[in-house]
């Protein structure tokens, strides 16, 4: 009644003033639209500009740090664009009485594009959950529930289109529920990827095996660096030279990988190098060389009480003849990977709660490997790379005092030598 009402007095208006009956039917019509769609761009107005306004005042005051997430990714602007919807939904009647289908279209076209504003609302308030949580808990504990909120996205959106489809074509949701068991196996196929990274992205997360910041090699996947992100699909990974990996979630499940995590929980990370030793120069140690070798500080006393057993031993022998064969002696060899054992054992950049073993490997056809298995106390890639070239580095430089060589490849050079000698 009151739509009749506004539009009889604007069309008895326009008669008064001269305008004709059909003229006076569109113009009527035309000029309320025109007072509805003003007042909705102050309603916007009013809102944007001044209730958004003093939601921010508030929010900045706050303490706690979600509001402002929430302001951030635009949940309270996005709301405030149904309030001009809601008018025009309402009023547009006011406009066109004697037009009832037409009112209906349009109402059709403005609740569709409400559910349309509803997803986006919805869709950023999950992104502001997924930042708060990644600025509270992710952060401490490394996990990520983004490929969960694209879960419940991915619903959201199906349900937002199965109701617009529902208010457009004036039938019931069921109608369309039931229609998607028919279309099942198409969308098995359409989210199969989507599927499959939920799954996967569950069994990351429930056993522990990916969190972000973790360290893993997957070389099948050119993968070597940090975790940066975890979604639905796919797990983005910052190579140490700067490139990004994408790896699908579920091969992490199906392929195997190597995570560094627990490498760098153990305060520790690990050398496993060997210097190789031409096996022509291990000897026994002279008296001259063990008392050129004792000005080590760390092997001092090592040679000390060494040498007074083996002189010990050696004299209880009734042969003394060939002592230096019939008795124990000590090698260059020997001392050599004692030395480097004391060495690390005073080295502060070694881990010492950790395993530390200086052992000589089974000889091949380049020599003797004397392999060194510790932890450095660095795990910071390029400063345990300067750790372990500097241990290397004083044992190349020692070894020729131990009287001890270390096999090369002889090259070019090395043979233009031996020729012209």
């Amino acid at each position: 009644m009151m739509n009749e009402n506004l539009y009889n007095a604007v069309f008895d208006l326009l008669l008064k003033w001269g305008v004709s009956i059909d003229a006076s039917k569109i113009l009527a019509s035309v000029s309320i639209i025109i007072i509805i769609l003003l007042i909705s761009v102050i309603v916007n107005y009013v809102f944007k500009k001044i209730i958004l306004v003093v939601i921010k005042k508030i929010i900045k005051k706050s303490k706690t740090t979600w509001d402002d997430v929430l302001f951030e990714k635009k949940v309270f602007d996005k709301l405030s664009q149904l309030a001009p919807i809601f008018f025009i939904y309402y009023t547009i009647g006011l406009a066109l009485p004697s037009n009832i289908g037409l009112v209906v279209i349009i109402q059709k076209l403005l609740m569709t594009y409400m559910v349309f504003v509803f997803v986006m609302i919805l869709n950023s308030f999950f992104n502001s959950i997924n930042q708060i949580y990644d600025q509270t808990v992710g952060q401490k504990k490394g996990a990520s529930i983004k490929s969960y909120i694209q879960v419940v996205k991915i619903i959201i959106f199906i349900i937002a289109a199965i109701v617009a489809l529902s208010i457009l074509s004036n039938k019931e949701v069921g109608y369309f529920v039931t229609g998607l068991g028919a279309i099942s196996a198409v969308l098995l196929l359409i989210f199969k990827d989507s599927i499959l990274g939920l799954v996967g992205g569950i069994q990351l997360t429930s056993n522990d095996m990916v969190r972000i910041g973790d360290w893993i090699s997957m070389p099948s996947r050119s993968a070597d660096g940090n975790v940066i992100e975890v979604s639905l699909n796919t797990v983005k990974v910052q190579n140490w030279d700067k490139t990004i990996s994408t790896i699908p979630t579920y091969a992490l499940v199906n392929e195997s990988f190597s995570n560094w995590r627990g490498m760098e929980e153990s305060g520790g990370r690990r050398i496993k190098r060997s210097l190789i030793l031409d096996m022509k120069s291990v000897k026994f140690c002279s008296p001259e060389l063990i008392e050129k070798l004792s000005n080590y500080k760390v092997i001092n006393e090592y040679l000390t009480s060494k040498t007074k057993e083996i002189e010990e031993h050696n004299s209880k022998l009734n042969d003394k003849s060939n002592i230096a064969y019939n008795g124990r002696q000590l090698t260059n060899i020997g001392v050599f990977r004692k030395y480097i054992e004391e060495y690390l054992k005073n080295n502060e950049s070694m881990n010492q709660n950790m395993t530390l073993i200086v052992r000589q490997l089974a000889p091949t056809p380049e020599g003797i490997p004397m392999e060194i298995y510790g932890f450095s106390r660095i795990q910071a890639w390029a400063l345990f790379e300067g750790v372990q070239s500097d241990i290397f580095d004083h044992l190349l430089a020692v070894i020729s005092d131990f009287e001890l060589s270390v096999f090369q490849s002889p090259s070019g050079a090395d043979f233009r030598i031996l020729a012209n000698s």
